[in-house]
């Protein structure tokens, strides 16, 4: 699905889902197709669902977005190691 698509198949709703295809951009993650998951009128519960996929597969990308937002732009978030100092 694209987000138009989403939006029209759920208006004003929190909308958990896995991007299919996406792209990075200058620290910023465009999602193009996604599939969505569950959704929900309460941004907690949203969360709550999002944590549980994420912590089952943790490779596969999730995310959730109130389908309020004309697009969806999320920032890109990096978790690195530090070496020895």
């Amino acid at each position: 699905m694209q987000w138009n698509e989403v939006k029209e198949r759920f208006p004003d709703e929190w909308v958990v889902l896995e991007a299919t295809k996406a792209y990075s951009k200058e620290g910023h993650r465009y999602i193009e197709e996604m599939v969505v998951i569950d959704s929900f009128d309460d941004s907690t519960k949203a969360l709550k669902r999002y944590t549980e996929l994420h912590r089952e597969d943790p490779h596969r990308e999730y995310c959730f977005f109130h389908t309020s937002r004309s697009e969806i732009v999320a920032k890109e978030r990096y978790i690195g190691v530090r070496g020895p100092r």
